[in-house]
C-alpha cells in the first residue's frame, strides 16, 4: 500500500493537468509557431515556463487502482503485479491464466 500523501499528491497532480491543458497547448502552439514573432515566442516561452512545473503531464505518474503502487504497474487493467496476479488467479481476468508447462 503506498503512502496515503503520495497518492494524494498524484490526485493533486491530476487536477492541475486537467486544469492548464489548454492554456500549455496555446502556449506551446505560439512557440512552434513559424510565422510568430520572436517576441511572442519569448513571451510564450516565459509563461510556459513560469506555470506551476506539477501541470505538465509528463509529472504524472500512473498508480494501481486498489493500492495506489506505482512500480510494476499494468496500464490494460490499471492494477499493479500484485493485484494483477490475484485478479488472474481468481479468474476476474478473461483469457489469462497461470502459466504451466
Amino acid at each position: 500500500m503506498a503512502k496515503k500523501s503520495m497518492v494524494l499528491r498524484e490526485k493533486k497532480r491530476t487536477k492541475l493537468v486537467n486544469k492548464y491543458f489548454k492554456v500549455r497547448q496555446e502556449l506551446k502552439a505560439i512557440i512552434s509557431n513559424l510565422n510568430a514573432s520572436d517576441d511572442d515566442r519569448v513571451d510564450a516561452e516565459t509563461k510556459l515556463q513560469k506555470m506551476c512545473r506539477d501541470s505538465s503531464p509528463s509529472r504524472r505518474r500512473s498508480r494501481c487502482k486498489l493500492c495506489g503502487r506505482s512500480r510494476a504497474y499494468n496500464r490494460l487493467t490499471g492494477l499493479c503485479r500484485i493485484h494483477m496476479r490475484y485478479a488472474v488467479m481468481n479468474g476476474f481476468v478473461p483469457g489469462m491464466h497461470k502459466a504451466s508447462w
